[in-house]
């Protein structure tokens, strides 16, 4: 991966903090050209420094209003089946983020669910019941806060 100059880490910042922001207004901002801009954000895109903009969407607003963290085990730690697991587990709705951990466990899924029933459902039909599998802990979470701010560390 390249090197950051300053103006890189500028719009990076920039974009954290809005990535809703047009060209025009990045470039107000770092006082660049429109153009300067946009072709650095569009390096920024190509060297796979940004990798996505997302809406951050409320899970309640779909009547999910239980969050919680899956800890798994694995009997073997073959490289394919763990590799296949994460793939397969992300694609189930309810999973927001898997965790591939040293430690205790294995794996941390984090999922958003309806219920506790919804839950213990889903820990049931969809890991517990997977191949090579040992071991689940269930930690519901009460509260919790995201960051979506990078470190851009400067040389």
């Amino acid at each position: 991966m390249r090197a950051l100059d300053r103006t890189d880490i500028e719009i990076l910042r920039l974009l954290q903090e809005n990535a809703r922001l047009s060209v025009k207004e990045i470039a107000s901002d770092i006082g660049l050209a429109a153009s300067s801009t946009h072709e650095r954000i569009k390096k920024l895109w190509d060297d796979g420094v940004l990798l996505g903009a997302h809406a951050d969407v409320d899970p309640a607003a779909f009547g999910a209003d239980l969050e919680a963290l899956l800890m798994i085990g694995f009997a073997k730690h073959k490289r394919s089946n763990v590799d296949r697991f994460l793939s397969e587990v992300t694609e189930i709705p309810e999973v927001r983020s898997a965790f591939l951990v040293t430690g205790r466990y294995d794996v941390i899924v984090h999922v958003f669910v309806r219920n506790t029933t919804h839950l213990k459902d889903l820990a049931f039909d969809q890991f517990t019941s997977r191949p090579g599998v040992t071991r689940i802990e269930t930690s519901i979470i009460y509260e919790h806060r995201k960051r979506y701010v990078a470190p851009l560390l400067a040389e």
